[in-house]
């Protein structure tokens, strides 16, 4: 058995000002998505420019933050936020829901196409090669924060955590942090090193992402006001499952349209 490290959920604080780890992370995340995608755009002939990597950066900063507290709020917590409605400004505590910012991303990349005579899957496409990195940092921040911590359980690296309970429990947050983060991170670099049809790459995204959750909610504790579905599943699964599906169609569809189009 192992105790979580216990650290300071504040990294940095400049008397009233606090800097969570939880902002960090994300500020993490952000800058690793501007300075892989910016380097992308240099390439000759990448269609792209780094002043479009600004602007979808700062849109989906927008999505991430309103669509993921507005997804745990109405999704995860809505009768506590419905009864304390200002701790919905609260995101330094965290509370984001994944599922909620990629619908939110979704919209801001949309907003961008619409704006710059592109499609979704486009910008997408260009974009969530480096999303891993954001989402293995937060699931490190949740780790320090001691929060989304596994179910109970008897493996030898099961961990204490604060507020937890006295048993060891899966380190969740780390599983998630390795596979949604490195893992997913790996084989979106790897597949897109050279040209593939377009939504293909959103496609694999969306299958891993849904697959590595679905399996990890099995370890992971659901959040106690929301228990389980049909006593075996989570929330958590029943929002991942339709990605996989949805997936699976986008590389289908993408491939089929690409090998159409060499036809012809």
């Amino acid at each position: 058995m192992l105790i979580a490290p216990n650290i300071d959920p504040v990294a940095l604080a400049l008397g009233p000002v606090k800097i969570h780890w939880y902002g960090l992370m994300y500020v993490l995340g952000f800058f690793s998505l501007w300075f892989f995608a910016s380097r992308r755009a240099r390439r000759p002939g990448s269609g792209w420019t780094v002043d479009d990597v600004g602007v979808i950066l700062f849109y989906g900063a927008l999505g991430v933050i309103l669509g993921g507290r507005l997804g745990y709020v109405f999704i995860y917590n809505f009768s506590h936020f419905a009864a304390h409605p200002l701790d919905a400004f609260k995101i330094w505590e965290g509370g984001m829901s994944f599922h909620g910012g990629l619908a939110g991303v979704g919209v801001a990349l949309w907003v961008f196409a619409r704006q710059r005579g592109r499609t979704l899957l486009q910008v997408a496409d260009f974009v969530t090669p480096w999303v891993p990195i954001g989402i293995g940092a937060v699931r490190i921040a949740n780790f320090i924060n001691h929060e989304l911590w596994g179910r109970v359980t008897d493996v030898p690296w099961g961990m204490v955590f604060r507020n937890g309970g006295p048993l060891p429990r899966h380190p969740s947050q780390l599983y998630e942090a390795a596979l949604e983060g490195l893992v997913m991170f790996i084989i979106l670099w790897l597949y897109t090193r050279k040209p593939r049809p377009t939504g293909s790459v959103l496609g694999l995204f969306l299958v891993f992402y849904g697959v590595f959750r679905f399996a990890v909610e099995f370890v992971r504790e659901p959040d106690v006001q929301m228990g389980y579905v049909l006593g075996v599943f989570t929330t958590g699964q029943l929002l991942s499952a339709p990605m996989v599906i949805i997936g699976i169609a986008l590389l289908w569809w993408s491939h089929r349209r690409a090998a159409s189009a060499a036809v012809s």
